[in-house]
């Protein structure tokens, strides 16, 4: 039976000592999360539209829940084999997790604290793991497993290659702060391919609804190889990965599908990530991220909620800020990634909008 390269122990390991109970490591992580206020507000956070009334668009905390579901069926799928021996809760605790760092307004709000910064130094999954180590619960975090902490700060980074393995080594994840690691566990690599497999179809049904492509407009070659619907492409790519991954070499795809995975990737660029009804809604999106900076880095007197907010932010996480000798730019940073969509767009109108005269 084969495992994973690191010992069960450094997978369970947490920052601090935690009791072991009946739930067992994994499955206490998943709680932990569920529980969660930077969890809890997915579902008020952008996956690729913005603001649907359309309560069937999918959001944030649908996408987490796609991945967790579709990473633990991958793991049932290869423990069935006789080579396999992989922790289902594990990869569902990594997909419930892996998107906790995401900014307002998903991949836009990324893109303008980048501007802000006018650096590549925000990367939602390096700061995942700092909301799951460090900012969730006033600054007491949420003490997860290494197995699932590396899950989240190594779910991004592979590129269009077909098949990746778990490094070898562990190291302080802390010290992660670019794209590529690899994953320490299978689980994790499994996780993100799941993202991949999760966000493809299901992108493309929300697409249709907004009324930006047709399925037709979907190569026929796709169609028929992977599916025409969210639920046909993931039983496709679910069942594909299973019967190719392969212990020691690689979780994979087989060369056939990999291509199509990779054709359905480009036309989902080309014709919905890079329609101009989306970028328009990204430059908006920016503009308000912005403002909003600019904003709480003038350290205002408390007349707009928003200020409140932000002060009562800043008292209750003084105790790491001042570990951290954090600068204002950190805190407003860890602040707005911290929004919703909602809320983000109720602190533009205050910041836009004139108060009202109060007449006595």
């Amino acid at each position: 039976m084969f495992t994973n390269p690191l010992t069960a122990e450094a997978y369970t390991e947490r920052l601090k000592e935690k009791k072991a109970d009946y739930r067992g490591d994994f499955f206490r992580d998943q709680t932990a999360i569920i529980h969660s206020l930077p969890f809890r507000r997915l579902k008020h956070k952008t996956q690729v539209f913005f603001a649907p009334d359309n309560d069937h668009i999918c959001t944030r905390i649908e996408h987490v829940l796609h991945v967790a579901t579709i990473a633990a069926t991958i793991c049932k799928g290869l423990n069935s084999t006789e080579n396999w021996q992989l922790n289902t809760e594990m990869a569902f605790a990594i997909g419930l997790g892996h998107d906790i760092g995401h900014a307002p307004f998903g991949h836009s709000g990324e893109k303008a604290l980048n501007e802000i910064f006018q650096a590549d130094v925000f990367k939602h999954e390096i700061h995942g793991l700092r909301v799951a180590d460090q900012l969730a619960y006033d600054g007491l975090g949420l003490n997860l497993t290494f197995g699932v902490r590396d899950g989240i700060i190594c779910h991004c980074g592979e590129s269009d290659e077909n098949g990746i393995a778990p490094r070898l080594e562990k190291y302080q994840l802390s010290n992660i702060n670019s794209r590529g690691s690899l994953p320490a566990s299978y689980e994790g690599c499994i996780a993100r391919f799941a993202d991949k497999i999760a966000y493809l179809g299901r992108d493309i049904e929300d697409a249709v609804t907004a009324g930006l492509i047709r399925l037709g407009d979907i190569p026929s070659t796709i169609r028929k190889e992977l599916g025409s619907s969210n639920g046909e492409i993931i039983n496709t790519l679910v069942n594909n990965m299973i019967e190719n991954s392969a212990p020691g070499p690689a979780i994979r795809f087989s060369g056939e599908k990999h291509d199509l995975l990779l054709s359905l990737k480009k036309f989902n660029y080309d014709n919905i990530y890079k329609n101009p009804r989306i970028i328009s809604y990204e430059n908006y999106c920016v503009k308000i991220i912005k403002a909003i900076y600019a904003h709480l880095m003038n350290e205002n007197d408390g007349e707009l909620k928003l200020d409140r907010h932000f002060s009562e932010y800043r008292k209750k996480m003084k105790g790491l800020y001042d570990s951290e000798n954090a600068k204002l730019e950190r805190i407003a940073c860890d602040y707005i990634a911290g929004m919703t969509d909602s809320y983000a767009l109720d602190c533009m109108k205050q910041i836009s909008l004139p108060l009202p005269i109060e007449f006595r």
